[in-house]
């Protein structure tokens, strides 16, 4: 009995993996392209009628016209605003939705739309395909984009690329304690990473430091066409100027 509970328990894992690797495929064929997109991330619960709800579908909206396309996680909130801010500034809208038990329905403002059952494709996805990211006020979920992004570049796993946190309200008490805690008190970071993000009240102003930032680096195609064949390749995970010989 013991023998038959293991083989069916490996039988299981082994499809699993099948599981993944079809979201992989289907996750890289459809979002393979060569046009720039930034992600936008935020809670699933703003209503519509909040400031930054409607700072989101702004943001999206000048992206869009900067000659962006736009990613959300698809579901309602703030991924709403970012896909309707895309759309209606006739632009891509891409939703990356994950399948939950409760809360995350596909927004209708998605051009393109992909489910995913683990979250650990669906991280994969916005990072690989994704030349900037922009943070609104958010949840455990954002929390988690937010700190997955910026240790990926903190530990040279992918090249720099602009993170704007939107909201001084919001984000300004985390900033404050990773600047007196984090840095002053225990030293578990460097002050050099409280410059990886950019922290904003002004759409305009979140606009501008990703369109900067590409415009004193290369333009947005270069990066995505560079960053497309380094991300999660050997070199890629080295510091500049070193090679993997």
């Amino acid at each position: 009995m013991h023998r038959d509970t293991d083989n069916l328990s490996q039988s299981i894992d082994t499809w699993q993996i099948f599981r993944v690797m079809a979201e992989f495929v289907e996750g890289f064929d459809t979002m393979a392209s060569r046009k720039p997109r930034i992600s936008i991330f935020g809670s699933a619960r703003t209503n519509p009628t909040r400031p930054e709800y409607k700072a989101a579908v702004e943001i999206a909206g000048k992206l869009v016209r900067a000659g962006y396309g736009v990613i959300t996680g698809g579901g309602p909130g703030i991924m709403e605003a970012g896909n309707r801010g895309a759309m209606e500034a006739n632009g891509e809208s891409v939703g990356l939705n994950i399948d939950l038990p409760f809360e995350q329905e596909p927004n209708p403002y998605c051009k393109t739309l992909i489910d995913f059952r683990y979250f650990f494709v669906r991280k994969v996805m916005f990072v690989k395909y994704s030349q900037g990211f922009v943070f609104m006020p958010g949840g455990f979920g954002t929390m988690d984009e937010a700190f997955e992004v910026l240790t990926l570049v903190q530990t040279l796993k992918i090249k720099r690329i602009p993170c704007v946190m939107y909201g001084k309200d919001f984000w300004g008490g985390l900033i404050t304690w990773m600047e007196k805690t984090m840095l002053t008190d225990y030293k578990t970071i460097s002050a050099e990473d409280l410059n990886l993000y950019h922290l904003t009240d002004d759409t305009q102003d979140a606009v501008d430091y990703i369109v900067n930032h590409h415009r004193n680096t290369s333009r947005p195609s270069e990066v995505l066409r560079k960053r497309s064949s380094e991300l999660y390749e050997p070199e890629a995970f080295l510091p500049e100027g070193e090679s993997g010989e």
